[in-house]
């Protein structure tokens, strides 16, 4: 155990910073992966992603970091951050790179282009040379991670994203504070380059199966509609929640997973969820549901 590195991550969640653990010298998590997640502790209730597992509970914290030297991931959206990831070009060996500007460089011309100064807040070096801004997100609106929509070698993490906190180290360098100042508001004009674009509502039309089983084709139709219908900030826990609730279904041998997964999926998105992050929820609580369905006749 690194005791730097357990300040570290004990010091971030007293800012509020959801924290998890990251492989020793690395910026990969160190949680196990659905393929091999035992279906215990946290995941005793279906498996659970560093996003939702990220923790300010100082006795988690304590517990975890004894295992290992663990660098210190900080999960974005459940911290209620967003992070500006000033990158540096990479593989500058390869020919027609050579003085490619940085994301530190191109941000500036970003910031001067819209007439803003580069905004004051926290900011940390990363172990490439590269600088973190950090910002408190806008309530009522749940940004995403954004690869380059800024501008090239600007990405930006959010729900869904995590940064590695300063006081991680990697082969190539530490992630070192160079600003300590409060984190400060999202700047308006930043959020409303960030701010999702609004989608008309659409009606759902889905093609429901119809196997003679009412309960089964009701259940199944019920729950596609809540999830179609949930409001930003609720959607992803309201698939996790109905896919849930109709798994059993599958179970039994009254729907297949396969439309069942397309239901929800057509669902998820049509309430606004990217399609990665319905098809990674869905199968990951359908195979713990099916694991752990219960017979009919014990319900």
């Amino acid at each position: 155990m690194s005791t730097e590195l357990l300040r570290a991550a004990l010091e971030a969640a007293e800012r509020g910073r959801h924290v998890f653990p990251l492989r020793p010298g690395d910026k990969r998590p160190a949680l196990h992966g659905e393929a091999h997640c035992p279906g215990t502790g946290d995941c005793a209730g279906g498996h659970r992603k560093w996003e939702q597992r990220a923790t300010t509970d100082p006795d988690r914290i304590r517990r975890a970091w004894s295992a290992a030297s663990f660098n210190v991931g900080i999960a974005t959206g459940p911290s209620g951050l967003l992070v500006v990831d000033l990158d540096m070009p990479k593989r500058k060996s390869i020919k027609g790179t050579e003085g490619t500007p940085s994301g530190v460089t191109t941000f500036m011309a970003l910031c001067e282009r819209a007439g803003q100064a580069v905004p004051a807040t926290y900011r940390t070096r990363t172990a490439s040379g590269g600088e973190h801004l950090y910002f408190t997100a806008p309530s009522g609106i749940r940004l995403s991670n954004t690869a380059g929509a800024l501008a090239p070698l600007v990405d930006t993490r959010a729900w869904g994203g995590y940064v590695v906190a300063a006081g991680s180290t990697l082969p190539s360098g530490n992630y070192t504070v160079i600003d300590a100042r409060p984190v400060a508001p999202l700047p308006a004009w930043l959020l409303e380059a960030l701010r999702p674009s609004e989608r008309p509502a659409q009606s759902l039309r889905l093609a429901l199966p119809k196997h003679g089983n009412r309960a089964a084709e009701t259940a199944l139709e019920r729950e596609t509609e809540l999830v179609a219908t949930a409001k930003e900030g609720r959607r992803e826990a309201q698939l996790f929640e109905s896919a849930r609730k109709v798994a059993r279904f599958v179970g039994w041998g009254d729907l297949t997973r396969q439309e069942v997964e397309q239901a929800f999926q057509m669902a998820g998105e049509s309430a606004g969820l990217p399609a990665s992050q319905c098809r990674s929820t869905l199968r990951s609580v359908l195979n713990w549901s099916l694991r752990n369905c219960r017979p009919r006749e014990a319900t």
